[in-house]
């Protein structure tokens, strides 16, 4: 069984040597970080349709109360997190998190198959699902800028996040199928399941990465190491913010993100509303579109990504995303029309997957272990949803004054030109503080 074992392992490292940039003794964890990405993403896109049918449920007209509350609940949880990174061993809170989602899902499960007051158990289900979704991929992007370094990032992260493309293909193609037999609450014990996949693919990670550690000094010392706890206070990551002006930048460009975001997200919800009357053909269309998306953001990382790190260097892919979406609001201003919105959003979605999402994660492989997962968690959280709930009262404030599509188009083109300078600038800083590194460290 092991020889067999062995020989999966050296057909599989060869096939990525060829295939991709990945080196000798890297490939059992580009196996695992690539189906621990794929598990995790395809147990949120099983649920994510559902979550927006459920914002629908729960009220159009509702929907910058569910950002806000989205908002409280990230800051009421992001200071517990502090509390279990400080006190435990990476070991135990990496799984902890995930089995803590698990135990939510079973009892959803239960709440749905009650069928106790619907409308309150869907805005309960929206908020939950949009604090878990930026809660457990943060964390997995924080265990990748632990586990690889700087030149690393830069080669497998794009290969890695493909992992997570292909479950972000499969969990809406399950939904699509399945939803309309199964029902709602039968695909939160998939999604369970699959986020169970993701604690094992956890516990091979940090097998591989406390034997290859072992390879250079005493194995026992390099483990304690390495699971040793972070330490520090529940609010070590807010402060840790505020003192770094580069970290402040990261928090400038997710606020900039989500105000975007947010506004396309908003007449998504309108427009699909005015479309489709029944419910659960509003999930399977949900569903499709996410199909759509992570499809051509399958191709993008698959052709694109890794070639565009590599000749244009971090600072300039950064930007392209932003740059590319203001020829998209331009476009939406002239032509505010459902074919050009649905197109943009498209576009976007799989723009930010593909290549600002690898590119935004390498941002934070410079940094210390503790800015690695509890500022990095603040910014990935409590910053996003603020920025959310922000972004939804501005929206909604626009609206109330009687703006269209086409003039909030217009008052967003040069909001995503400086949402390109900040990225940019930011991907220059990422260059010069890994080459002072290296200089410390005494690399080439």
């Amino acid at each position: 069984m092991k020889r067999n074992t062995k020989s999966i392992t050296l057909v599989w490292e060869t096939m990525l040597q060829h295939l991709a940039s990945v080196h000798s003794g890297e490939g059992r964890a580009v196996f695992w970080s690539f189906l621990y990405f794929f598990s995790l993403l395809s147990s949120y896109y099983v649920l994510r349709p559902i979550r927006d049918e459920m914002g629908i449920v729960a009220g159009v007209d509702q929907l910058q109360w569910l950002f806000t509350g989205t908002f409280v609940a990230m800051l009421l949880v992001v200071p517990l997190f502090g509390f279990i990174t400080s006190r435990l061993q990476r070991k135990q809170f990496l799984p902890f998190v995930y089995l803590f989602f698990i135990f939510n899902l079973i009892l959803f499960y239960l709440a749905f198959e009650s069928e106790y007051s619907l409308i309150y158990t869907a805005r309960g289900f929206f908020i939950w699902l949009s604090v878990f979704n930026l809660f457990v991929v943060s964390v997995f992007w924080s265990f990748m800028t632990d586990l690889y370094q700087n030149q690393q990032a830069k080669r497998l992260f794009g290969l890695i996040a493909t992992g997570g493309t292909l479950g972000a293909l499969t969990g809406p193609l399950l939904t699509a199928t399945l939803v309309q037999q199964l029902g709602t609450s039968q695909m939160l014990l998939i999604s369970a399941g699959l986020l169970c996949l993701s604690v094992l693919c956890i516990h091979q990670l940090i097998q591989w990465q406390s034997k290859k550690s072992g390879g250079k000094k005493d194995c026992k010392q390099a483990i304690e190491d390495i699971e040793r706890p972070i330490g520090g206070s529940i609010w070590d990551g807010i402060l840790l913010v505020f003192r770094s002006p580069y970290l402040m930048g990261i928090c400038v460009l997710m606020l900039l993100f989500t105000l975007l975001s947010t506004f396309l997200y908003f007449q998504q919800a309108q427009i699909i509303k005015l479309a489709v009357a029944d419910s659960e053909a509003r999930t399977a269309l949900f569903a499709t579109i996410d199909l759509a998306v992570n499809g051509l953001t399958l191709v993008i990382q698959a052709f694109i990504t890794a070639r565009l790190i590599k000749g244009m260097g971090l600072a300039l892919v950064l930007a392209l995303i932003p740059l590319l979406l203001t020829i998209g609001f331009i476009a939406l201003a002239l032509f505010p029309v459902l074919p050009v919105l649905i197109t943009v959003q498209v576009l976007r979605r799989a723009g930010n997957y593909a290549v600002m999402r690898p590119s935004r994660e390498m941002l934070y492989v410079v940094l210390s272990r503790e800015e690695k997962y509890k500022a990095k968690n603040f910014i990935d959280t409590v910053v996003y949803r603020g920025g959310d709930a922000v972004s939804s009262w501005i929206y909604t404030g626009f609206r109330s004054l009687g703006m269209n599509l086409s003039t909030i188009a217009w008052i967003a083109t040069p909001i995503a030109l400086i949402w390109a300078w900040v990225a940019f600038r930011l991907g220059q800083k990422q260059n010069r503080i890994a080459a002072q590194t290296n200089t410390l460290n005494g690399d080439e």
